[in-house]
């Protein structure tokens, strides 16, 4: 890639990042915020999300929309991906758990902001491509995991907090048993024309609270039989 066009994937990149806060204003009353925290927004600028879509797909990577990634599966929304971060109100210490890597997108957004991030996807093709693609980014704190997330990944748990990027009718008990106390969630669950994303807390004593935050459309959790 020459220098011309990473200026202009740059500059591109600024623009969605714009764009991402003109919705939350918009959204607001939704959402209950104003703004999206600054070290949220600031790895929106600084993760090329160009690097985690398909190369044919390079040409619309800052357009504020999902993208097919192959495999009949999606890279999130850049508003999404923020607003889900943000929830999670990540801290630098923390381990998370991500379910549905995807092509490493939201991961990498994470790892800007958390300690470790700890990441499974049920299909091998994209959990490879994900992994190819965020080494040779440089990021050396995202572990990676073949398998169903409806089971969580136990051996790194408990999690500060988890982020599940494919919508669940219920929430997998396994993913709340892997949640410290203390810690928080965020997920879409509900049928599919009437999904909502979730923000589960997680007291010190152990017990759940949800709170919808707003309408969403995701791709069902795939599990294993």
């Amino acid at each position: 890639m020459t220098e011309q066009e990473e200026i202009e994937l740059a500059q591109l990149r600024l623009g969605m990042v714009s764009l991402i806060a003109a919705y939350v204003q918009l959204s607001g009353d939704q959402i209950n915020k104003e703004k999206l925290d600054d070290r949220v927004m600031a790895a929106m600028r600084r993760v090329p999300r160009h690097d985690f879509v398909p190369l044919e797909m390079r040409p619309f990577a800052y357009a504020d929309g999902p993208l097919p990634i192959g495999c009949g599966k999606t890279v999130s929304q850049p508003f999404m991906v923020a607003l889900m971060t943000d929830l999670l109100e990540l801290n630098e210490d923390d381990r998370v758990l991500e379910i549905g890597t995807g092509l490493g997108y939201h991961a990498a957004v994470m790892a800007e902001l958390a300690k470790e991030v700890c990441s499974v996807e049920i299909i091998e093709e994209l959990a490879e491509q994900a992994q190819r693609r965020l080494e040779a980014a440089g990021y050396r704190n995202i572990r990676f995991r073949i398998g169903d997330g409806g089971y969580g990944w136990p051996d790194y748990g408990p999690y500060d907090k988890i982020l599940v990027a494919a919508a669940c009718e219920l929430i997998p008990p396994p993913l709340l048993e892997q949640l410290k106390p203390g810690g928080r969630m965020v997920i879409p669950s509900g049928l599919e024309d009437a999904q909502q994303l979730l923000l589960v807390d997680k007291d010190s004593s152990g017990r759940i609270k949800t709170q919808e935050i707003i309408p969403v459309l995701f791709a069902p959790l795939v599990v294993s039989h």
